[in-house]
């Protein structure tokens, strides 16, 4: 009888842990444009929970290390990007064929001329508005990019949102901390890398950190990063720009 009460414990504590620690296996796939069927290359498949990614060969195959439940998710640009949760059917029954749409992509109109200048240099030197924006640095960046108006900037704002519950940092901060976690995850995976790197639609970033891409600008507004900044950095860049905002948070709140 004791034997048989030590057995059974080692049986549920097994399935205790299993419950907490998902067995990982890997998921394959054939990736194909849904019109031609024809396979696609190098398009970008990540694993959301795990925050690993791989890319498809030439014939559209990937292979991915996930645990049931997991949402993959699939991005190559000029396409619309996917998302598929893993399930126990598909492990079992083996490559899956996942079809990518193309994009219909519409060109907005450009302004070529933002000020009407005159031709003449001391007139138009006048009419151009001066900027005094302060200067921040941001780890990988070869340039710095404005942050606003008043000094110092980030650091201030943050410390602001601290005593303030109300304010979308201090809220997003504090809710978030898991997902921000995967900041630091992000940086250590090529495939995630050069994805984020490759891409300015804020996509792919939003969708990691569980966030609307909308709130990102907000975000970023907030750490008192310039409007130029937000509309031209890559996802990498920004995915920076928001984990060092974040660091500055955790500092100031333990101060």
């Amino acid at each position: 009888m004791r034997y048989f009460t030590i057995l059974l414990f080692f049986i549920f504590s097994s399935s205790a842990i299993a419950q907490v620690n998902p067995i990982s296996q890997k998921v394959t796939g054939t990736i194909v444009n849904d019109n031609t069927l024809l396979p696609i290359s190098n398009v970008n498949v990540i694993n959301i929970n795990k925050v690993k990614g791989v890319t498809t060969d030439v014939k559209g195959y990937f292979e991915l290390e996930v645990s049931v439940n997991d949402t993959l998710h699939i991005a190559l640009l000029g396409y619309q990007s996917l998302r598929v949760r893993v399930t126990n059917d598909w492990l079992k029954n083996g490559t899956a064929k996942l079809l990518l749409t193309e994009k219909a992509i519409a060109l907005e109109e450009v302004i070529v001329k933002k000020y009407d200048l005159t031709g003449y240099l001391e007139i138009d030197s006048k009419l151009i508005p001066e900027k005094e924006n302060y200067r921040y640095s941001i780890s990988g960046l070869p340039q710095g990019y404005e942050t606003g108006d008043t000094s110092p900037g980030a650091f201030t704002r943050v410390l602001g949102s601290i005593f303030n519950p109300a304010d979308m940092l201090y809220n997003f901060f504090g809710k978030k901390s898991n997902e921000l976690k995967k900041l630091k995850q992000m940086k250590k995976d090529d495939t995630v890398r050069n994805l984020l790197e490759s891409k300015f639609d804020r996509e792919t970033l939003g969708v990691l950190l569980g966030i609307d891409k909308k709130e990102i600008a907000e975000i970023l507004t907030r750490c008192s990063y310039s409007e130029e900044f937000i509309k031209t950095a890559n996802d990498l860049q920004i995915m920076d720009a928001i984990s060092e905002c974040y660091e500055q948070y955790k500092v100031l709140k333990k101060k």
